[in-house]
């Protein structure tokens, strides 16, 4: 009796990893058993029961991929890919509010895989994001989009301005309301500066703050309470920083620029 498909694929590492080594090509069997590092006599029945599903076919010592399993392992990959972030930090994952997160983005969320979780104690607490600071080319920019202001919000936005780095600063509206209740001098003497572009968000951001330059990426997401939990996301991956990048442009989108406080 044939097994189904997802038994096929899911059941055996060997198998999976089988279909996966052929995605690029026909291989022999010898590099399949020495990625393996397994041996002919056990690999053999996992081949055949590959064959007798249709997913690969071979000729002398050769294998390849059949057209349905050439089908099967395009949609795989990103599965996997997608399994490989989450696994890596499920708790991390599944404790995360991410309704923030647009569909095109959680599709594409296997970009994150060489992020980092942090939980800094509570003395770096406050200075976390200052590892977000430019490298700082002449024409390079900062990029914020957050729902609070940290205590040394003002000398961190002013050293960024001093070297000659643009900033494109996104709030909430409720962060906004509070800026111009108490902080709208501050923020009137940044937006005479060329440099810093302010905006308000239409869009409803439930999470804490994230920020990129051209290097790294710092993400604070919310838990499922909507609380924070001393947990950053620190990404130095040039997909990672992509990623985050289309992220400020999700809610980039939807906002309105300020001119004046």
């Amino acid at each position: 009796m044939q097994k189904p498909l997802i038994d096929v694929l899911f059941m055996s590492e060997k198998r999976k990893t089988v279909l996966l080594l052929l995605k690029d090509g026909a291989k022999e069997m010898s590099p399949l058993i020495d990625h393996l590092k397994t041996s002919r006599q056990s690999l053999l029945p996992q081949m055949k029961i590959l064959e007798e599903h249709h997913l690969i076919t071979h000729y002398d010592d050769i294998y390849e991929l059949t057209c349905i399993g050439k089908l099967i392992v395009d949609s795989m990959v990103p599965l996997l890919d997608k399994i490989d972030v989450l696994d890596a930090n499920i708790d991390y994952w599944g404790s995360r509010e991410l309704a923030f997160i647009p569909p095109q983005l959680l599709e594409k969320i296997s970009q994150l895989d060489k992020c980092e979780i942090i939980n800094p104690s509570i003395h770096e607490l406050f200075s976390i994001h200052t590892s977000i600071n430019p490298k700082c080319e002449e024409a390079s920019c900062v990029y914020i989009v957050t729902n609070i202001l940290y205590p040394d919000f003002q000398s961190t936005i002013v050293d960024i301005l001093e070297k000659n780095t643009g900033i494109q600063y996104i709030v909430s509206q409720k962060l906004l309301d509070e800026i111009k209740t108490k902080y709208q001098k501050e923020f009137a003497t940044f937006l005479k500066n060329k440099s810093f572009k302010m905006y308000v968000c239409n869009k409803e951001m439930k999470f804490l703050y994230f920020t990129f330059d051209s290097e790294q990426s710092l993400l604070t997401v919310l838990n499922k309470k909507e609380e924070f939990d001393h947990k950053f996301m620190l990404c130095k991956d040039q997909d990672a920083v992509d990623w985050i990048k289309e992220l400020f442009e999700y809610y980039f989108e939807d906002s309105t620029l300020i001119t004046e406080i």
